[in-house]
Order: structure tokens, then sequence, then C-alpha cells
């Protein structure tokens, strides 16, 4: 799954996520403004055909229907009514009495009219909406069948009474209008996008590989750089080993030659002496394993630990060290033992105030598993601000990189529990 995490290919997962949203929002609002375009031309065209053909054509005598009037208007008139898209007309006086249909069944029928309808009635101008194909009024639409749209506008009878005329166009006028801005804008706005990513896929692609070829450059610097600081460590361990470290053997031998020779209270000054050149020995050589950790694979991690942990025991804390299955574990494993291990009994010395600690390696399937307890102090792990626990959070980054978990279980009074386990491959 490392291809997922390819710059050049989440830039085109991206590209190809943005080029569908602009697909859907660019139909969205296609779509929304064919309707506003196809609903403003039927308006127009019904306000011509009210203005122009219906009023002039409407004969004296209609608003009081008079049969006459209506045959005559049906006669001179229809035909240019029902033209393109109009598929009905009316037309309704002030009451809501249909004085004229095309449907003659409609005639002198009464509907009441609506408040949008009356507003046209009486200010004038126009207004569109769907058909409600279920009032009576439109039974005769349904053979239609689908959706129509009322548009109403208002004219004048020849006794200048205002009437309502009203016009029912089919919907397929709109749809078309949509299809047509779609047809138009789609294939330029898919072009647009296409070519933006073409152009700028190379681009990615040169960008990501400089960036990584720079974060190759940066772990070599890093390295090098560790390396280094290992190199100076171990020149400085090797020193005080072979100089202070030995130069402090041999006066604490002397001493005790001198102190079993000396009698009196020469004899208990002298052994006090060497008790103190030793404990300052064994503090050294801690200072010697904190300067640069033992060499693991060669002397045993076991060892490295007991050394770990002598100042503890010298300052009189119980430490119980037991290590088992890390035989033929990779120096990766041992390694973040060490770490995490250090790190734990380095906090035990400095906070925890304990009487006893328990330092465990153990296997348990496939990963190594380190426990350090103690019945210290404790602490509220949540609490503790960041920068003092800033070794243990370091441990635990190392740790997780290598697929592992480190866990800090503790409260105040109840002692502090550390657990890793890093997997073994």
């Amino acid at each position: 799954m490392r291809w997922l995490t390819n710059p050049v290919v989440q830039f085109l997962a991206t590209g190809f996520l943005v080029l569908v949203v602009v697909l859907v929002a660019t139909s969205a609002l296609s779509r929304s403004a064919a309707d506003e375009e196809a609903v403003g031309d039927a308006r127009s065209l019904t306000w011509v055909l009210g203005q122009s053909v219906a009023q002039p054509a409407i004969p004296a005598g209609l608003v009081d229907g008079d049969p006459a009037a209506i045959d005559r208007l049906d006669r001179t008139a229809l035909d240019r009514l029902l033209v393109g898209d109009v598929l009905r007309v009316k037309v309704w006086d002030r009451d809501g009495t249909v004085l004229y249909s095309d449907r003659t069944e409609l005639i002198g029928a009464v509907y009441p009219l609506d408040d949008d309808e009356l507003e046209v009635l009486e200010h004038g101008g126009t207004d569109a909406e769907l058909s409600d194909l279920a009032k009576p009024e439109n039974r005769f639409e349904r053979e239609f069948g689908g959706d129509l749209l009322e548009v109403y506008t208002r004219i004048e009878s020849p006794e200048g009474q205002p009437l309502l005329f009203e016009a029912y166009l089919g919907v397929d006028q709109i749809r078309e209008s949509r299809a047509q801005i779609l047809d138009r804008f789609l294939p330029i706005t898919i072009a647009s996008l296409l070519a933006l990513v073409a152009l700028s896929t190379p681009l990615v692609w040169l960008l990501s590989r400089r960036i990584a070829r720079a974060a190759r450059e940066r772990e070599r610097l890093l390295e090098a750089a560790v390396r280094a600081s290992d190199d100076e460590r171990l020149r400085i361990a090797r020193d005080l080993h072979d100089g202070v470290v030995q130069d402090l053997a041999g006066s604490s031998m002397a001493l005790s030659t001198l102190a079993a020779r000396a009698e009196g209270d020469h004899r208990v000054e002298l052994e006090e002496v060497g008790r103190s050149l030793r404990v300052s020995m064994r503090a050294l050589r801690s200072l010697l394993v904190e300067i640069y950790p033992p060499d693991l694979h060669t002397a045993g991690i076991e060892a490295a630990l007991h050394d770990l942990v002598a100042p503890l025991v010298a300052s009189g804390v119980a430490v119980d060290v037991d290590v088992s299955g890390d035989a033929d574990a990779p120096r990766s494993a041992v390694a973040l033992v060490w770490r995490v291990a250090q790190e734990s009994v380095r906090n035990v010395a400095r906070h925890a105030g304990a009487g006893r600690m328990s330092l465990t390696v153990h296997r348990q399937g496939a990963a190594l598993v380190l426990e350090v307890v103690d019945d210290g102090a404790g602490f509220d792990p949540g609490a503790v601000p960041g920068n003092d626990r800033f070794g243990l959070r370091a441990a635990g980054s190392l740790v997780r990189e290598h697929g592992g978990t480190l866990e800090v279980e503790s409260a105040p009074g109840s002692g502090t529990m550390v657990r890793m386990e890093v997997p073994l491959t």
C-alpha cells in the first residue's frame, strides 16, 4: 500500500475528486440556469400571446358569456394561440369564471383564483408555476401527461374589464434548454480540468522526486552526525575507562593492601577511603554506561542492565533483574529495550523515591517485552508537563516507528509500571 503515500497518486486522486465535484456542481447550476431561462421564455411568450393575440381578438360580450362571442374568438384566434409549446389556453374573470378555453367543457365553470393570480390580475405582469393536475380546473390537462407550466398575464376586454389570460406549456422546452446548456459547457469544463491535471502531474512528480532526494540527503546527514556523536562518545568512554577508572581501581587495591597492614585508627580510615573509592568507581562506571551504551550483543543485555541499575542498588533500592528470551533477538529490538529501560531507570532514580524496583525482559509470542515496575510515589500521567516526560515520549516515538507499543501506568501513591512491547521481526 506504499503507492497510496505517493504524492503523484494523491494529486491525481484529488484531481479526480475535484473533477467529480465540478461536474456535479456544473450540472446543478446548468439545470437551474436552464430552468430560469425556459421559465423566462415561457413568461415572454405568454405575455406576447396575451397582449398581441388574445386581447385584440376578444369580442364584446365575452365577459357576459355570449355564445356568439365565444364562437367568434374560437374561430379567429385559437389557431394563433395554440402555437409552439402552448397546449391549452384559458381566459378568466375576477370571480374565477372561465370565460373561454379551447376545452369548451370548462367554459362557464367557476374556480376561485388564488392570491398569485389575483395579484397579476390587479397589478399586471406575469406569474408562472407548475400545474397542480389534481385540481378540478386542470382535470383535462392530465391527458397531456407529465408536468405542465402555467403562465398568467393580464389582458383587458373591450369593455375595459381586467381579465386573466392563462397558457399551459409543456416542460419539454425546459429539458431541451437544460440539455443544450450542459452540452455547451460540460465538455469545456472537463477538457480544462483534464488539461490542468495533465500539465500539473509532471510538475508534481518532479517536485516529489526533489523532496524525496532532499529527505534522503537529510537522513544521510543525520546518520553521519549520529555516527560521529557515537564515535566521540566512545572515545571519551574509552579514555575514562582506560585512565581514571583504572587509576581508581589501582588506588582502591593499594589502599586495601595498606589497610590490611595498618593497625588501629589508621586501618579504619584507610578502609573508609577504600570504600569511598570503590563507590566512586561504580558511579563512574555507571556514568560510562550513560555516556556510551555497552555492546549489547557482545556483553549481553542482562549484563548491561545490571550495570544500569548499579547506582540504584548502591543507594539502597532493592532491584530485581530478570532477563530471558533475548538470545536471538534482532539488534534493533535489543537496542529499544535498552533505550526504554535506561529512561525508565533514570526516572525511578530521579523522581520515584522507590524502595523496590523490578526490571523484567521476556519473550511473548513474536515480541520482546520489557516491564519496569517500582513502588514509588507514582504520578498522574495526564497532569505531568510535556517537558518532564520528554525522555519517555521520545522513546515511545522510537518504539512506535518500529511497530511496537509503550504504555505507562501510574497513579499518585501507587507506583509506576512501564511496559514496552516490540516485534522481533
